[in-house]
């Protein structure tokens, strides 16, 4: 039984208490009390001692043991035409060996004629926490001489994990944990071109936009000179501007002014340019990760050379939680609003139930 302050914030009559030298919480709401020992409590002939401290912010440490049981799954897409690194960016991000390249797959590849989807899954395992990981690719996006409506087996995708998800979630049975295939990131591969927005890549995030988060990148952003790549970004900005397009992290979704303040900082960024090596060369004694050309050494993870460092902290130290909350919350609570409503409720989907309902 827990022991707690009674109404006059005196101890109950049957307990001790706390000594000078007993440790104690801090004080205020959740400050928690310090208990030396409760009789009948323990081994019999001398009580037991419990340590510490008894306060509502424990409930932190008890969600991040009851996390790190379970782990993390992280599902993220990368679109963009072949040549551009998407493979190369991905690996560098989670430093493993994790595109559908490292995995055996491709060996003999050809340019397929229509876009394919190809996941691939890995457990990521750092510092005690563990991540299953899944990056989904999609070959032949446009790759071909026609692309009209080349976005949609990818849409249709996506939605599909939605449709996944939702049945799992409707059946009275249903699993303790439903496992998550839904897409809580989509990268978006920009060519470095200099100048524009293609219009596939316009119609692309336009469409898509609606249903994943959508965060831009400047692919092999060292072909472009400092000036030129700063151009770029302004313009490719506005562009998306100019067709109502969202990408993430969304204005609306901000939660608060510290959230604003820092999606702002985040926004002036994007996209960001970026440069993906797995291979390490010496520079000034240090072993880093970059592209070597004829003037030197493009350092991935220098933020004078690139943003890839910036993308990283983004996508995975400060909001990798809130991408799978924004997935859930909003794209798959649209989804699964639409579905509910269409042709009158649930008429596609198979509800598990033991037992006939009688009225």
């Amino acid at each position: 039984m827990l022991v707690g302050l009674n109404e006059q914030n005196e101890l109950p009559p049957h307990v001790a208490a706390p000594s000078p030298t007993a440790p104690h919480g801090p004080s205020g709401l959740g400050g928690g009390v310090g208990v030396d020992r409760v009789p009948g409590l323990g081994h019999s002939g001398g009580g037991s001692t419990l340590l510490g401290y008894i306060g509502i912010d424990t409930i932190i440490e008890q969600m991040r043991k009851k996390t790190m049981k379970a782990g993390f799954d992280f599902n993220i897409m990368i679109v963009g035409h072949s040549g551009l690194g998407k493979s190369t960016l991905v690996n560098t991000l989670f430093k493993s060996q994790v595109s559908r390249w490292s995995s055996g797959w491709g060996s003999e590849h050809k340019i397929p004629k229509t876009v394919e989807i190809k996941a691939v899954s890995h457990v990521i395992e750092e510092g005690g926490v563990k991540m299953k990981l899944t990056v989904i690719d999609t070959p032949g996006f446009g790759d071909q001489i026609n692309n009209e409506n080349c976005w949609d087996p990818i849409s249709k995708y996506i939605n599909e994990q939605y449709e996944k998800f939702l049945k799992e979630e409707v059946n009275i049975a249903r699993k303790k944990r439903i496992p998550d295939t839904r897409v809580h990131c989509c990268l978006y591969f920009i060519s470095p071109t200099g100048h524009s927005l293609r219009q596939l890549d316009i119609e692309f995030m336009k469409h898509l936009s609606r249903v994943v988060n959508i965060i831009p990148v400047i692919a092999k952003s060292d072909t472009m000179t400092p000036d030129e790549k700063n151009e770029f970004k302004h313009r490719v900005r506005k562009e998306l501007e100019t067709h109502g397009i969202e990408y993430y992290p969304q204005n609306e979704f901000d939660d608060d002014m510290e959230d604003k303040n820092e999606n702002d900082k985040i926004r002036e960024a994007m996209p960001f340019a970026v440069v993906g090596s797995d291979k390490e060369f010496q520079v000034n004694g240090k072993r880093v990760l970059g592209r070597k050309t004829a003037w030197g050494v493009v350092e991935v993870e220098n933020p004078n050379h690139c943003e890839f460092a910036l993308l990283r902290d983004f996508l995975i130290r400060s909001h990798l939680q809130d991408l799978k909350e924004v997935t859930h919350n909003i794209h798959y609570e649209t989804y699964r609003a639409r579905r509910l409503n269409d042709n009158g409720g649930l008429s596609d989907v198979k509800v598990m139930c033991q037992f006939p309902l009688t009225l």
